[in-house]
């Protein structure tokens, strides 16, 4: 396993700024740790958590930037679906309701996979908005709940930082 380390006065002063802040602490370091994007020999070197936690992060930025849509457009489908992030947020981080969400959302990226991962246009890729609107509610349903889906998230990190990094 890697050791990640974060800095003790980044983490007063994220944590001063925000929920976000704190989490992105975490995030950052364990990214620099890896080399940046997790790869199927770096996520290795992590333990659960830190697993969970860089999914969270890649279906946050995802999702709230161009939905489930864009995520597996962009190629994440696997990372966030064929891992045990959602069994983990259920039965470990206490996100019932984001797991289900993203079993629902499994279920369509299985149907509708292979359309929505294809090469396409700029123009062709807004196209599946209108196309998959069954993506519409999930989108919805994480937007107006993500801010206490943060703070879930800071607080789970908060109550565990040592399944996280070592404070230095």
């Amino acid at each position: 396993m890697t050791e990640i380390k974060v800095f003790d006065k980044d983490l007063s002063k994220a944590a001063m700024e925000g929920m976000d802040q704190f989490i992105n602490v975490f995030t950052d370091a364990i990214h620099q740790s890896i080399g940046g994007e997790p790869t199927a020999e770096t996520i290795t070197e992590l333990n659960a958590d830190q697993m969970t936690l860089l999914c969270w992060d890649t279906l946050h930025r995802e999702v709230m930037e161009g939905g489930f849509i864009q995520l597996i457009h962009n190629g994440y489908g696997p990372f966030i679906f064929k891992n045990p992030f959602a069994k983990a947020l259920n039965k470990i981080w206490n996100m019932r309701e984001l797991s289900r969400q993203l079993y629902e959302v499994h279920t369509l990226w299985l149907k509708y996979r292979s359309e929505l991962e294809r090469d396409c246009t700029d123009e062709e890729f807004m196209a599946l908005y209108e196309q998959y609107p069954q993506f519409d509610d999930y989108d919805d349903w994480f937007v107006e709940n993500e801010e206490e889906l943060t703070g879930l998230v800071a607080h789970y990190i908060d109550e565990n930082i040592e399944k996280f990094a070592t404070i230095v």
